[in-house]
């Protein structure tokens, strides 16, 4: 289980490494535009370029406004899931802790049960099964079988 649980986790660490990767990527790229935009000198330019530059400013703007509000609503959806998450887990603990107590009572009563006082039938045991019916006609009964099983502890 452990070894699922690591590899899911490794999963989404490298998905979640790729998706920052390429948003970095994406990131200087825009970066890198903006500023060659920036050294550019538009102050001489014709008055229909400059506002052409302030619709675009504004497209940018209004694009990291999107991006700002998405990653916002997704952090928030992020810790509403991690809360739930840990409210699973709390409720699950006292299930967790009913299979452990059943399991320690069941080995407890498995390693101090008395095995004298259950018999295998003689017809369960092991001996009888190896040997086959015409065998166990005309032969006289092996010690093993007229003898009860041993504790084994």
């Amino acid at each position: 289980m452990k070894q699922v649980f690591d590899q899911l986790l490794k999963f989404l660490h490298d998905g979640i490494s790729a998706i920052f990767r390429f948003v970095e990527l994406i990131w200087t790229w825009s970066v890198d535009q903006i500023s060659r935009l920036a050294a550019v000198p538009w102050q001489q330019w014709p008055l229909w370029k400059e506002f052409l530059l302030l619709l675009m400013l504004a497209g940018v703007v209004w694009a990291l406004y999107r991006v700002g509000r998405e990653l916002f609503f997704a952090g928030a959806a992020i810790l509403v899931a991690f809360a739930d998450l840990l409210g699973v887990l709390v409720r699950t603990l006292p299930h967790v802790m009913l299979a452990g107590i059943i399991a320690l009572g069941g080995v407890w009563v498995i390693n101090h049960l008395d095995n004298s006082l259950v018999r295998m039938p003689t017809w369960l045991q092991a001996s009888d099964q190896t040997s086959s019916p015409e065998n166990r006609q005309g032969s006289p009964p092996s010690s093993q079988q007229s003898n009860p099983p041993q504790d084994q502890k």
